[in-house]
């Protein structure tokens, strides 16, 4: 049982501090501080520097915190309606590096943001429709918006170039490839662009290839390494591509199994709901690739093309949002309010029935469209491990929409509650009073 010891403070003093306790001895988070100021769901965090983030979303407000002090040092005001994209792109003078936001919203407008004063500095009004991604191009000085469109802008926010789409979803997701290319999931493909340089420095986008091997529609789309990029659809299907030449890796199919040795007495499972078997995010450190499947979590080897860990029902919801923190511990928040640690270890013996839950089988091939290979069961592949619960940090009482992670400064968390949490080291925050109070008492002769 968790001891809990929480402390309201008012608005403009000193925030809250929640002690969870030391039950979890590989959990380091045993403080917390709850950020107030946003209305509606907080949807989108994103790290402006190594000690500020911003959070966005519903209520269509920006608002920057310090990690550190919990202090919030901007309002960002000027969307009618919620949040639908955040990023930040970096400006270059000749002194410093400055760095903006650029906000999207269902109000069909962008806004460039200064989070040091809180002014907007440019903003784009009247769009033909809401846009749904941004991509920064940091070496071509160029930014991105995807959304019934393809529209390429400067930094001074002037249209450089765009392309229409014939998606009923439009553009869902935007990452950049070598060579000037630029993929695009749309409903169950993935476009390839490219972007051409002219020689007066106008910029032109072109449609290269279509690549329809999903069959269902496409829900996470990121980059792995150099040379990789995978995605993930509704129906559980992680493909690998390669992001030079553009052509299918490695498929993997998540399917659930009934039991083959069953009796009378026995419940055999029907067929999954299709939420729980969507990838819903994914993650990765250039060597593993972490798919929130579900409620469950699916660690995959890039090196090996298989599996190396599980587990098949990590929270009581969908998993929305996932990190590996290294190659052994990884981070998740859920639906249901949940943010867990995970510790990636040796299965033990006998065996988790694989059949049980969510990773009962994969299959490799297009195993929707015709029988393939034969199947394997998780306990049945070599090396394969499982994820213990190393924490369990529990204090939104709304889903968990995503988390920043600040390093040794600490965790940001926001939530569908309409907060925002920063998670703390409880031994750091004592021992930063700690050389506080000292510092205090020789600055006024008390040492």
């Amino acid at each position: 049982m968790q001891r809990w010891l929480f402390f309201f403070c008012k608005m403009g003093k000193k925030s809250p501090v929640l002690c969870i306790g030391e039950e979890q001895p590989k959990n380091c988070f045993t403080e917390l501080q709850v950020l107030k100021g946003h209305f509606d769901i907080v949807r989108f965090l994103v790290q402006i520097d190594d000690f500020r983030c911003a959070s966005a979303g519903d209520d269509g407000l920006v608002l920057v915190w310090n990690v550190e002090t919990g202090e919030r040092l901007q309002e960002l005001r000027g969307h009618s309606q919620q949040i639908t994209a955040i990023t930040t792109i970096t400006c270059k003078n000749e002194v410093t590096l400055n760095t903006s936001l650029i906000t999207a919203s269902s109000d069909r407008s962008l806004s460039l943001w200064d989070p040091d004063t809180g002014n907007r500095v440019q903003t784009i009004s009247d769009l033909h429709s809401s846009v749904k991604c941004l991509l920064v191009l940091e070496r071509l000085c160029v930014w991105l918006s995807g959304g019934e469109e393809l529209c390429v802008w400067n930094r001074d926010f002037q249209l450089q170039c765009q392309r229409p789409n014939h998606s009923d979803t439009g553009i869902t997701a935007l990452i950049e490839l070598p060579k000037n290319y630029i993929a695009a999931a749309m409903d169950k493909k993935i476009m390839i662009y490219s972007l051409t340089v002219s020689a007066d420095s106008s910029l032109s986008v072109a449609e290269i290839r279509c690549l329809s091997d999903h069959q269902d529609q496409i829900r996470a789309l990121i980059n792995v390494n150099d040379g990789l990029f995978a995605s993930g659809s509704h129906m559980g299907e992680l493909i690998l591509w390669n992001a030079t030449e553009w052509n299918l890796l490695a498929y993997e199919h998540i399917l659930w199994e009934e039991s083959q040795d069953y009796n009378q007495t026995e419940i055999r499972m029907g067929a999954p709901k299709p939420s729980e078997m969507s990838i819903q995010h994914l993650t990765t450190n250039g060597n593993l690739i972490l798919a929130a499947v579900g409620s469950g979590l699916y660690v995959y080897s890039v090196q090996t093309r298989s599996v190396v860990a599980y587990r098949k029902v990590a929270h009581d919801s969908n998993v929305l949002h996932t990190m590996l923190l290294s190659d052994c511990e990884l981070m998740s928040c859920s639906e249901d309010g949940s943010v867990r640690m995970w510790e990636i270890q040796d299965l033990p013996l006998p065996a988790e029935p694989a059949s049980s839950g969510f990773f009962g089988m994969w299959s490799f091939g297009r195993s929707n469209k015709q029988s393939g290979p034969p199947s394997k069961k998780v306990i049945d592949i070599p090396n394969i491990r499982m994820l213990e619960l190393t924490g369990d940090l529990i204090g939104h009482s709304g889903a968990v929409q995503m988390f920043v992670s600040f390093t040794e400064k600490g965790l940001v968390t926001c939530s569908a509650d309409h907060l925002l949490i920063l998670w703390k080291n409880g031994e750091r925050q004592s021992r930063l009073r700690s050389l506080a109070l000292f510092q205090k008492l020789e600055e006024r002769g008390g040492l």
